[in-house]
């Protein structure tokens, strides 16, 4: 039986939220899959750590301009004609990635899908914000950011599938190239959406720079911060949690597959309670308490001796925090900005956050041949936490703020 939230919605509300989580779900499978496929061409192409570390972070990096820059055409132009052009953008990108013959095309492809990386999120997010009831934004949020789990878990399920049953030169590029006809499928969908009734009534032309006056300033910067620390945390685990699981554990693709079924159902536990956290005991203290267990269970998982017994047991907590905290963040950053600037303040804040945590991929692989994948991951994952609690220090509470009225500065 669908919760009460979705079935107040109307049919309007609910073809956003539908179109929104197809397209987040489609957005986390296609970036993840390089994590599942990267053991392959360490192997095939002969790439160290340093360069596979690379291909990852140029699509963080690239995410920050991308959902920027569709942040702050949503807001000239509207959030459904955005809509429409980023789902294809990801499906071509991502069917290029399977095409490059070589790592300097594979880092070029790896560049343009970050962009429809970024501006996907930017411009779903703010679109399922404002159709929404103040009262019930965070579980709507939280549940349409529940895709990425399942679109993460659609990347472990067809890399798997697909590295056992291809030659591995073919069975990689196949992975990248599945989800061209899904994003086709949104795309049509999209073209018969109709834009928010708050963008429309609030519409009116601000520059990009207005997230940065003196009065924004200081709340764009604290966004990002914690946008940051987030993505920091995520992407540590997220790039190299299969190839530590491969390389030092010794364990098959199948079995690597098996670990974050676990992690992704942990994760889908933590969208749904960090989701009704978010409204009922404030975003603050929500993100407090999901960062402060990521911190400890990546601790516990890469600092401390473990059996893989006792890992595959973490796998579950180590899903909830670091995933669960991401319901927040999306309430927060839309209920921080008015109409007018709401789609540039969001893109550039969690976006750009994530372009900066681009860095730790790098780093780790820089840091492998020192202290090995597992405390190299668990130090920059931990360093990333301590960032979120520092932000939600800092922040202001926004649960419950009325999206028709201008955010306070």
């Amino acid at each position: 039986m669908a919760p009460q939230w979705y079935r107040d919605l109307n049919a309007s509300a609910r073809r956003v939220f539908w179109t929104t989580f197809a397209g987040f779900g489609l957005d986390a499978m296609d970036v993840q899959l390089y994590a599942f496929v990267m053991p392959t061409l360490l192997m095939l192409w002969h790439m160290d750590h340093a360069q596979a570390g690379l291909l990852a972070s140029v699509t963080l990096a690239c995410s920050a301009l991308g959902g920027w820059l569709a942040g702050t055409l949503a807001d000239r132009f509207g959030r459904v004609r955005v809509l429409t052009v980023t789902i294809l953008w990801l499906g071509f990108s991502s069917c290029l990635c399977g095409l490059a013959q070589n790592f300097q095309q594979l880092l070029a492809a790896r560049a343009l899908q970050g962009l429809a990386f970024g501006a996907e999120w930017a411009a779903g997010a703010v679109f399922i914000a404002e159709v929404v009831r103040p009262e019930v934004r965070g579980r709507v949020l939280g549940a349409v950011q529940s895709a990425w789990a399942v679109g993460w878990g659609l990347a472990a399920s067809v890399s798997a599938l697909a590295l056992a049953l291809l030659p591995a030169d073919l069975g990689w590029r196949a992975t990248f190239l599945i989800g061209l006809l899904p994003a086709i499928a949104i795309f049509l969908f999209r073209t018969k959406m109709a834009e928010s009734e708050i963008f429309r009534a609030g519409r009116r032309r601000t520059s990009w720079t207005a997230i940065f006056s003196g009065e924004r300033l200081p709340i764009t910067l604290k966004g990002s911060l914690l946008a940051a620390g987030m993505h920091g945390g995520y992407w540590s685990i997220a790039t190299w949690w299969p190839t530590m699981l491969h390389i030092e554990r010794g364990f098959a693709s199948t079995t690597v597959s098996l670990y974050f079924g676990v992690i992704v159902g942990g994760s889908l536990f933590g969208y749904m309670t960090g989701a009704w956290l978010g409204d009922f005991m404030g975003r603050r203290m929500t993100l407090a308490a999901f960062a402060l267990g990521a911190a400890l269970t990546v601790l516990a998982s890469t600092a401390l001796p473990s059996t893989d017994a006792a890992l595959l047991v973490l796998s579950f907590p180590l899903g909830f925090f670091a995933l669960g905290m991401f319901s927040a963040i999306g309430p927060v950053l839309t209920e921080l900005f008015p109409t007018e600037m709401r789609g540039s303040g969001l893109g550039f804040c969690y976006n750009v956050g994530r372009g900066l945590a681009g860095l730790t991929p790098v780093l780790i692989g820089l840091n492998v041949q020192k202290s090995g994948l597992a405390h190299a991951i668990g130090l920059y994952a931990t360093s990333a936490y301590v960032l979120v609690l520092l932000a939600t220090a800092i922040i202001p509470e926004t649960r419950g703020r009325d999206l028709n009225r201008a955010a306070p500065p």
